[in-house]
C-alpha cells in the first residue's frame, strides 16, 4: 500500500530517533523500532478513513434525531440521507479487510463526537453536498468526490480536527502529507487498497534491509562522506542530512537492483522536505560527488529488472 518513498521516510525517522538516543541500540530493537512506526501509520491511515465514512453516515443519525422531536418541523421531517447510501462508502466499509482493521484498531475508541457532529454540520451547509444532494441520479465520480471534500476541505483545514489527531497520533506531523497522498488514491481505488498488507513482504525487507544496512555500514559512509566535506565539520551537518547521505550511500553500494538517479532524485526530495531549506541543494552535490567517485573505480554494480525503480 505504501510506496518506496513513504517506506524511505519511516527508515530515516527511525534512524534519527535512534542517533538521538544516548545508549546503543541493538539491530533487533532498530527493527522494532522500524515496525512500530510503520503500524503506528497504518493506524492512523485506518482512523481517517474511518472518520470520513462515520460523517457520511452521520446524515442517518441527524435525520432520526430530528424526526424525533416533540413537534418535528417539516424541514426535520426531511432531512436528506443520500450521502448515507454512497456507493463509494458502502464499497469501503464492507471491504472485510477494512472492518477487520478497525476490529483491530478500534477507532470508534478515539472518536470525538462533538467534533464528528460539527464536521457534518459544516458538510451539510455546503455548496458541495447541496450540489451532491441535489443531483437525482450517482456517478462514480460524484460519490467519490463529496468524500474527498470531506477529507481535503472539512477535516485537513480544521484546526479542532488536526488537534484531536495529534492527540491520538504523534506520528502525525511526520506522516501527514504521506496520509494525504495515501487517502486521496484511496478514494480513487479503494478496492487496490488491502487493509491487511499496508507493507508488501517486498517493501519490508526493502525497509529492514536499509535500516539494518546504514547502521551497520555507518564507518564505510563517513570514510566516503568525510573527504568531501572540505571546510564543513561532520558534527556541524544537520543529524538529518548526515543520515539520508548515509542511506543514499548505503543505495548505491548494497541495493543491486535501484538505479542510482533514482536514489539521489529520492533524497534530494525527502532532504528539501524533511531538512534545511538548504539541504537539497547540499545532499545533491554531496551525493552525486560520492556516486561519481565510486562509479569510476568500479564500485557501483546495478542489475536491472522490471519495476526496479519503484
Amino acid at each position: 500500500m505504501i510506496s518506496r518513498r513513504n517506506i524511505r521516510v519511516k527508515v530515516m525517522q527511525s534512524l534519527y530517533t535512534i542517533d538521538s538516543m544516548s545508549n546503543e541500540v541493538a539491530p533487533a530493537e532498530a527493527v522494532r523500532l522500524l515496525r512500530k512506526q510503520i503500524d503506528q501509520s497504518r493506524k492512523l491511515f485506518v482512523y481517517l478513513v474511518y472518520f470520513v465514512s462515520e460523517v457520511a453516515r452521520y446524515s442517518e443519525k441527524d435525520a432520526l434525531k430530528k424526526a424525533s422531536k416533540h413537534l418535528p418541523s417539516e424541514e426535520d421531517l426531511n432531512i436528506n440521507t443520500k450521502i448515507a447510501g454512497n456507493e463509494l462508502l458502502w464499497k469501503i466499509v464492507e471491504e472485510p479487510g477494512y472492518a477487520a482493521a478497525c476490529a483491530e484498531t478500534k477507532p470508534q475508541l478515539m472518536m470525538d463526537e462533538e467534533l464528528l457532529k460539527k464536521t457534518y454540520q459544516a458538510m451539510a451547509q455546503s455548496e458541495e453536498y447541496a450540489d451532491y444532494t441535489e443531483a437525482q441520479s450517482r456517478d462514480k465520480k460524484s460519490e467519490k468526490d463529496i468524500l474527498e471534500f470531506i477529507f481535503t476541505n472539512l477535516m485537513l483545514p480544521n484546526e479542532n480536527f488536526i488537534s484531536h489527531v495529534e492527540e491520538h497520533f504523534i506520528n502525525w506531523d511526520d506522516d501527514a502529507e504521506m496520509m494525504n497522498i495515501l487517502m486521496l488514491n484511496f478514494l480513487q481505488k479503494p478496492g487496490s487498497y488491502n487493509f491487511n498488507e499496508f507493507v508488501s513482504k517486498e517493501k519490508w525487507d526493502f525497509a529492514k534491509g536499509l535500516l539494518e544496512t546504514t547502521l551497520e555500514k555507518k564507518e564505510v559512509s563517513m570514510e566516503l562522506l568525510k573527504p568531501k566535506l572540505k571546510n564543513w565539520d561532520a558534527d556541524r551537518i544537520a543529524a538529518l542530512d548526515l543520515i539520508i547521505i548515509q542511506m543514499g550511500i548505503c543505495e548505491f553500494l548494497f541495493f543491486e537492483t535501484i538505479p542510482t538517479r533514482v536514489t539521489i532524485n529520492e533524497y534530494i526530495d525527502l532532504a528539501k522536505e524533511y531538512s534545511t531549506p538548504q539541504s537539497g541543494q547540499f545532499i545533491n552535490g554531496i551525493l552525486d560527488n560520492i556516486h561519481k567517485e565510486l562509479s569510476a573505480e568500479g564500485k557501483i554494480n546495478k542489475k536491472t529488472f522490471k519495476n526496479s525503480t519503484l
